[in-house]
């Protein structure tokens, strides 16, 4: 094939694919699509900032298609700090929510940090998993309080970022009460 042909079925490949959404390989420097940018607030839930910073870190470490970003007074996804009844949050799964963390959890040994980036992974979609392990961050309290692992899996983060490939456009408009 000549290279003159080669560039034209590209020029029509691209003209095809772009339209119907269809990614292509896009060549180094070009400038990926940006991320949609959720705002969390921590400010009810003082005791635990650095930790929800750090669980928020390790998401934006993950994934590529969100990035949890501390509020800007335009927070969706706020925290607060509780004292029984177990950490949870109530969400839509596409990064709007309330989530409780409870200190007597901490109390008894479980990682903080682990249940703020578990709580952020509701707020980004993902369902609780409490059978499996400790890698898998949305096991929960599934695994005990040895358990401190505050990182998404390579599966979960694949999930977040197919969830996300289109921003706040939500994959179901089922409403998730999900708890740690």
């Amino acid at each position: 094939m000549k290279v003159r042909g080669f560039g034209r079925i590209a020029a029509v490949a691209l003209a095809v694919s772009a339209p119907l959404g269809i990614g292509l390989v896009t060549a180094p420097g070009a400038s990926a699509a940006e991320a949609t940018t959720v705002y969390y607030d921590s400010s009810g839930a003082p005791d635990y900032t650095a930790q929800i910073d750090q669980g928020a870190a390790n998401w934006n470490a993950a994934v590529d298609d969100v990035k949890l970003v501390e509020g800007d007074g335009n927070a969706t996804v706020v925290f607060h700090e509780t004292d029984s009844g177990g950490s949870y949050t109530n969400t839509d799964g596409h990064g709007n929510g309330d989530i409780y963390l409870d200190t007597s959890q901490v109390a008894e040994g479980f990682d903080p940090t682990r249940i703020a980036a578990h709580e952020l992974g509701h707020n980004l979609g993902l369902p609780d998993d409490y059978s499996g392990p400790c890698s898998e961050l949305m096991s929960g309290h599934g695994p005990g309080t040895s358990c401190t692992n505050a990182k998404p899996s390579a599966a979960e983060a694949s999930r977040v970022e197919s969830l996300w490939a289109n921003g706040f456009v939500a994959a179901s408009a089922v409403r998730v009460s999900a708890a740690y």
